[in-house]
């Protein structure tokens, strides 16, 4: 299973998304040894990613960051409007250490440290033009009293409610094989429901998410999204109707490539590159998000910073890749 599907109601003003991934979570997986804990976060964030970029009006990426002074030191999805996605993290300490019931805010908020990035980037984003970017901290705060957001779908939940100022409500849950996901957005009480009052779109918006609120993390990994929609409103769909549209499937893609690294080893600068060289005899780097390794020798490094010309400079190494 990687597919999501989208539905909406006709009796309430919601809008819904169901999320179910396999063989696409596996891929993120295949090159990683994270412990329980940490695999549960990514994810959940992977999910989570997923589900909100099926809404993307656009031809683009949506990106999660999550960072923090804690033993996740970085975390990021990236899925595109196509639904293909990649992920990856960085810890700060040596997985041995992380205790298998770590939550999200012991692991990304220590010393309430942890901050929530949501980018949309267009593709055909302009040079010199800056894509969207949401921040939230991984903290409530009510008063004096400051609560640590306990789990990727209340954070997701928390990051709507102040940059979307939409009423959202997401259940996430992953295991070693599979992604699920729920999504619910209340929409506008105009448009395609300006034939409910207040109260009918008020109440309608309550016993979704009540209908909601049933969904158990064995049926998020284990039924197809058509078989939870059918479960959890029947009802719904029998008094009122819900509507669903073709599945969509997902894919794990790395968008990694001998160009970019090119582009990193400039950044680096050239003195840096050669005492690389110098030291090493080579530059070697690994992609995050795929483990695909990338091998520069001297010839290679002279190119990059010698050619204007990106082929050239980005030829095929003699061995390796």
């Amino acid at each position: 299973m990687n597919e999501l599907l989208v539905f909406m109601c006709d009796g309430a003003p919601v809008r819904g998304e169901i999320v179910s991934i396999g063989s696409a979570w596996q891929a993120v997986l295949e090159r990683r040894n994270d412990p329980p804990a940490i695999r549960k976060i990514l994810g959940d964030f992977v999910g989570a990613a997923t589900l909100l970029s099926a809404s993307l009006k656009f031809d683009g990426t949506l990106i999660i960051q999550a960072q923090s002074k804690g033993p996740i030191q970085l975390l990021v999805v990236e899925c595109k409007s196509d639904l293909s996605m990649r992920a990856t993290l960085k810890l700060s300490v040596d997985p041995s250490e992380i205790e298998p019931d770590a939550t999200l805010g012991e692991l990304l908020d220590a010393s309430h440290s942890g901050r929530l990035v949501i980018t949309l980037d267009p593709a055909d984003r302009e040079p010199g033009q800056a894509p969207y970017q949401g921040i939230v901290a991984l903290q409530e705060h009510a008063g004096m009293v400051i609560k640590p957001v306990t789990s990727a779908a209340e954070a997701i939940a928390l990051y709507m409610q102040n940059s979307e100022q939409l009423d959202t409500r997401i259940w996430l849950s992953s295991n070693e094989t599979h992604v699920g996901g729920l999504l619910l957005q209340r929409l506008p009480d105009s448009g395609g429901h300006a034939h409910l009052d207040p109260q009918e779109a008020a109440e309608g918006w309550n016993r979704i998410q009540a209908l909601g609120e049933t969904i158990t993390d064995e049926e998020l990994l284990t039924l197809t999204p058509e078989v939870i929609l059918r479960r959890l409103f029947l009802e719904e769909s029998v008094n009122s109707g819900v509507r669903s549209f073709p599945a969509r499937k997902i894919q794990f893609s790395c968008r990694c490539s001998r160009t970019k690294v090119a582009d990193i080893l400039r950044m680096l600068g050239e003195e840096e590159v050669e005492d690389i060289i110098a030291e090493q005899g080579k530059v070697e780097t690994a992609c995050e998000f795929c483990g695909k390794m990338y091998q520069f020798d001297a010839v290679d490094c002279r190119q990059v910073f010698k050619t204007d010309l990106l082929s050239d400079a980005t030829r095929p190494p003699s061995s390796g890749h």
